[in-house]
């Protein structure tokens, strides 16, 4: 009587294990991509033409896009590159090249170097990281700020 009763605890134990680790791959997978945007109307304030979602990167990146004349300030904008814990491990500005002072898209280009992150054999979520371009916010209010993250894969 009790032998049917400890398989049965013992299958549920397991079914809980598996679906938590399931569950919890899921989640960690979802952002890997999709380009993300956080601030009010950001979503078609700014473009990369350089990169895709989970583009594999290495240093010099060269980074191409359009950003709307609002998303930059005195013709620039900050980048940061993250790691898969969210480190930052390049930061630099994107550079207009025209006339910022619009409502238009403007084009944009930067340069970030980097030291690719060291990942132990056999490891594949440590070759993740975004790449997170801000607009220039020199209010320094929170309200004001927008960005978008793209998923990226280090070579």
């Amino acid at each position: 009587m009790k032998k049917p009763y400890v398989i049965t605890v013992v299958i549920i134990i397991v079914i809980i294990i598996a679906t938590f680790l399931l569950f919890n791959r899921k989640q960690a997978q979802a952002p890997i991509g999709v380009i993300s945007y956080s601030g009010e109307n950001a979503v078609n304030m700014i473009k990369i033409t350089s990169l895709e979602p989970n583009s594999v990167i290495s240093s010099p990146l060269k980074i191409t896009g359009q950003a709307r004349g609002n998303w930059y300030f005195e013709a620039s904008f900050p980048i940061v590159l993250v790691d898969w814990d969210g480190k930052i491990i390049a930061n630099g500005h994107a550079d207009a090249k025209s006339d910022w002072m619009t409502e238009n898209f403007v084009p944009f280009e930067a340069t970030l170097e980097f030291t690719k992150p060291v990942c132990a054999s056999g490891i594949d979520y440590c070759k993740r990281g975004s790449l997170i371009l801000k607009n220039d916010n020199p209010s320094g209010l929170p309200q004001n700020d927008k960005a978008a993250e793209m998923p990226v894969l280090f070579e």
